[in-house]
């Protein structure tokens, strides 16, 4: 074992030199990208077998494996078989593996998943029996099914048939990429006289070596699964139900055995490999030139439902140009997209113990969707967290757009739409009311080529202007530029995204939407949707960083930061969540950070040709891997300490095809709020203990369930991130629209006090004179004012509720009355301070008291004074020896029994004579006369003060 300096020595090195022998060496912590991709869909795999995922989902699971699978082979392998034709010797970066020998590993590796695929696919359907679904094969049939069958595929699949025979006379056919058919050998010899021929000597038989066959294409016109008579939910596979008759369908031939077979081709087309430098062409002409193309491309697989006889395979290796290892045998179905409709051939009550519960994206709890978004982004910046919350503010956002006269321009990325596309419509809409929009459709966006060309032409028919971005780059980028003429003058929103624009995606993939009107990023984004009309790869950028030329070297820099930060002893850390990691460069320089002490985490969905642990190497490097009912998309970087992480969010991956091949942006998260919102969005998924799997050096990955908790039935409870982030994000809206039903009655309260206030102004314009107790001057109108509540009452409001409660009654207050006493000796005004919150004197001041709740007695100046239901207040017992002229605690005189009789038209509080007790709520008779106790309107001023604090005091 090597000590660490001499390995990170050997880091260093050259690949060329680090082996004597001739063939470069290989560094430890890297692995092949293709076997790790193998790796990873085998974790898809393994959700088929989790008793934790619903039945029929974990049937969908098995089928996310096979279209996963096909599209590996058509792309991938398709590739490499192209690259060993060109170069065999040019070998991967990271293994330098070669072409053939990367093609071997892949077939050698799937032939170890298919068998594990089958057995995990018999385990479904043996639970999905016990539940009463039941597929059946055709030789388990019984008569009456049989006869269904029978007469079923004769009215609804044998028009459709387009049977060949594959001889002499008949050349071998096309065979589709992904299409299913019935091959079957057939027996000349045993035919019909009349097929027997002439006695003259065969003709050689060109197509099918001295073999006859009969070849059956599934009709696309008929139904893929058949429902059968039978207990509970029974049904049949087109292909299955097939085999039963194609005895009839080739009646001139004894007919041997039937197998289903597919045929997976190559369909990695380069548009650039097609001479177009020098032509002048209809780019959307040429791409659907290069369709056609894909669709004849070389085979790279076969795949069969039963074994082939020796005769059978041998024919078609020869005319699809295949070798034994690129045959499949299995018993599962070659295409499993049936899986996703069984559920509706299901009672609903039995289909929902089978499924998981139903999810739709939640509206974002920081949005009011009764108010227009334009308003609400332009007073913040916001983070939209897909699935958990909803495309649609965003989509709403682009319509208001659309019809706002303020907008003066739209300009988009589009990468991916769905077929039917709400977002799509807006930006037509928009074109179509004369505001300027621009498209810049990628139409070499991998099968979704189609698409795109079919969208592109419907904008260029609304008006918009079209543009495909560079020649040499693919546009990857997701980003839209809204410019609006406003008072201040030009405004521009940005909205930049993880993942594509597509509705029907944004349900499934988890990703997040960034809208800001930061001036900076705005002046960013007009700067490059002009260099995409220039097809100008700039790096001129003040907050945006923009690949090909500046995503890469900002990464690496940044990393080079931590670095010198571990070095110096400070804190420091790495966060990478991302759907790959491939660039080599970007791992040497991981890899580096982890020898000079930085501890880095790397979230990574699919392939990782980092390999973690390695010692000496990536000691401090942790990959982790969560796959689940939602896809895991969104991209993000975090440099430094967790509570102190520079985050950035991008749309690319850490892929050297993102880094340096494609037209990418990343761009930084400077608001608090949002970058806690990623910090907690990325601790919730590391704290999995349902999904979340660990890369181990071995290569293997481990879940993480023994860290689950124990339940209260003593069963761990294993905790899975994506659900409790769906109910999250429930729960906050939820709490969201309580909040603003809160506010609204606040506001509506608040608007009625203010009505209240203007009409008792309204019914009182003449002001009581009151003296200034300091210089004996009248007080001015302004002076006496009942004082606003101010802005921090407002903040600290708890009984909003109970202040609506209140003031909707729509009834006012009962006006004080009070029946004194004939002895006019012991009638006596009481002031209190003319500043709210005054003390009075105990000993000088009688009160009513409201039993129900806090009731405050005020004074002809709106002084208050705080008693609690029920008791008598600490003047509840007046003296005998009082002087009738009291005063309040705080100086100032009581006011005169001789007042000007306007100063009776506010509350006041009248003294009782000696020796008179006042009860709440009653009467008392005393030698000195009767009080009355009445429910008394508190002052505007404690009113309002109620509102906001609710406490009348």
């Amino acid at each position: 074992m090597m000590d660490t300096k001499s390995k990170t020595d050997r880091t260093n090195m050259p690949a060329e030199s680090a082996n004597k022998s001739g063939r470069p060496y290989v560094l430890p912590y890297m692995q092949n990208r293709e076997l790790s991709w193998l790796e990873f869909n085998k974790r898809v795999l393994d959700q088929g077998e989790d008793h934790n995922v619903p039945l029929l989902e974990r049937l969908t699971r098995v089928s996310i494996f096979s279209s996963n699978l096909q599209e590996f082979f058509m792309v991938r392998v398709g590739s490499l078989t192209d690259l060993s034709l060109v170069n065999k010797e040019l070998r991967d970066n990271k293994t330098q593996m070669t072409p053939d020998e990367q093609l071997r590993a892949i077939y050698d590796r799937c032939h170890e998943l298919y068998p594990e695929q089958e057995r995990i696919y018999r385990q479904i359907q043996e639970k999905l029996a016990e539940r009463g679904i039941r597929q059946l094969m055709e030789d388990e049939l019984n008569k009456e099914q049989a006869a269904y069958l029978r007469e079923y595929l004769n009215a609804q699949v044998v028009p459709y048939l387009s049977p060949q025979i594959i001889n002499s006379r008949h050349p071998f056919p096309h065979l589709e990429n992904g299409a299913l058919y019935v091959l079957l050998r057939l027996d000349e010899e045993n035919a019909p006289e009349k097929t027997k021929g002439s006695d003259k000597k065969k003709e050689k038989n060109l197509g099918a070596e001295d073999a006859t066959f009969g070849l059956v294409p599934l009709p696309r016109q008929a139904k893929r699964v058949i429902p059968l008579p039978g207990e509970g939910t029974q049904f049949i596979l087109l292909e299955n139900a097939l085999k039963t008759i194609v005895g009839d369908v080739f009646s001139m031939y004894t007919t041997k055995r039937a197998s289903v077979i597919c045929v997976t081709r190559n369909a990695d087309i380069d548009p650039n490999d097609y001479g177009t430098e020098d032509m002048d062409y209809d780019y959307r002409e040429h791409m659907k030139r290069i369709l056609k193309k894909r669709a004849r491309l070389a085979p790279v697989r076969l795949e069969t439902d039963t074994p082939l006889s020796p005769v059978t395979k041998k024919f078609l290796l020869k005319r699809l140009g295949l070798k034994m290892h690129q045959v499949y045998v299995t018993s599962v179905p070659l295409d499993m997209g049936y899986a996703w409709g069984l559920d509706g051939m299901v009672k609903p009550e039995l289909a929902r113990k089978l499924t998981p519960e139903p999810f739709t994206p939640t509206w974002p709890a920081c949005l009011d969707r009764k108010r227009s978004i334009i308003e609400q982004v332009c007073e913040k910046d916001v983070l939209l967290m897909y699935p958990y919350e909803s495309m649609d503010p965003f989509v709403n956002m682009l319509r208001e757009a659309a019809n706002d006269p303020s907008v003066i321009s739209i300009k988009i990325t589009l990468y991916r739409l769905a077929s039917q596309s709400h977002l799509a419509e807006a930006l037509l809409a928009a074109a179509e009311n004369g505001k300027e929009v621009t498209a810049l459709f990628e139409l070499r966006a991998r099968f979704d080529e189609s698409n795109n060309i079919e969208w592109s032409q419907r904008f260029e028919q609304a008006g918009a202007n079209v543009i495909y971005g560079f020649h040499d780059f693919k546009v990857h980028s997701k980003i839209c530029a809204i410019t609006r003429h406003t008072d201040k003058g030009i405004q521009h929103i940005t909205q930049l995204g993880t993942g594509n624009y597509n509705e029907k995606t944004s349900k499934l993939y988890t990703d997040f939407s960034f809208i800001t009107t930061n001036e900076s990023i705005g002046k960013d984004a007009a700067e490059f949707f002009r260099n995409m009309q220039l097809e100008n790869a700039s790096d001129r950028y003040q907050t945006l960083s923009v690949a090909p030329l500046q995503i890469k070297p900002m990464i690496l820099a940044k990393i080079d930061e931590q670095i010198e930060l571990a070095r110096a002893g400070k804190p420091n850390g790495l966060m990478f969540k991302t759907n790959s990691v491939t660039d080599k460069d970007i791992i040497d320089k991981i890899a580096e950070a982890s020898q000079a002490g930085v501890h880095a985490t790397l979230f990574v969905r699919g392939i990782s040709c980092l390999v973690p642990g390695v010692e000496g190497y990536t000691d401090n490097v942790k990959v982790v891997s969560i796959v689940g009912r939602l896809l895991e998309h969104s991209r993000i970087y975090g440099f430094g300490p967790r509570d102190n992480r520079e985050i950035y969010l991008s749309s690319a991956d850490l892929m050297t095809r993102n880094m340096e091949k494609r037209v990418e942006i990343a761009w930084p998260i400077i608001n608090p709020e949002l970058k806690e919102k990623v910090n907690e969005y990325l601790d919730t998924s590391l704290s999995d203990t349902a999904k979340l799997r660990m890369l181990k050096s071995d290569l293997s990955y481990t879940p993480l369930e023994f860290f689950a908790t124990e339940g209260p039935d003593g069963i761990p409870e294993s905790f899975d991130s994506q659900e409790y982030l769906i109910k999250k994000a429930r729960e906050d809206y939820l709490h969201s629209l309580e909040v603003r039903e809160e506010q609204a009655a606040l506001r509506s309260a608040t608007a009625r006090v203010q009505r209240i206030r203007d009409r008792e102004m309204k019914e009182s314009p003449v002001t009581p004179l009151v003296e200034n107790p300091e210089t004996g001057e009248p007080l001015t109108s302004a002076q006496t004012t009942v004082p606003e509540a101010d802005e921090s009452l407002q903040e600290t409001a708890t009984n909003e509720q109970v202040t609506l409660e209140i003031l909707a009654e729509e009834t006012p207050l009962q006006e004080t009355a009070a029946e004194i006493s004939t002895d006019t000796s012991a009638q006596a005004s009481v002031a209190q301070a003319a500043e709210p919150g005054a003390e009075v004197n105990a000993e000088t001041t009688d009160t009513t008291i409201d039993t129900t709740a806090q009731v405050n007695s005020a004074s002809a100046t709106g002084g208050i004074e705080e008693i609690e239901p029920g008791v008598a207040g600490p003047s509840a017992m007046t003296s005998a020896s009082a002087p009738a002229d009291t005063s309040v605690s705080s100086g100032v005189p009581a006011a005169s029994t001789e007042a000007d009789p306007a100063q009776t038209q506010m509350p006041s509080v009248q003294t009782a004579t000696p020796e008179v007790e006042v009860l709440s709520g009653e009467q008392k008779a005393t030698d000195a006369g009767v009080i009355q106790l009445v429910p008394k309107k508190p002052s505007l001023w404690t009113r309002i003060k109620f509102l906001f604090t609710g406490k009348l005091s």
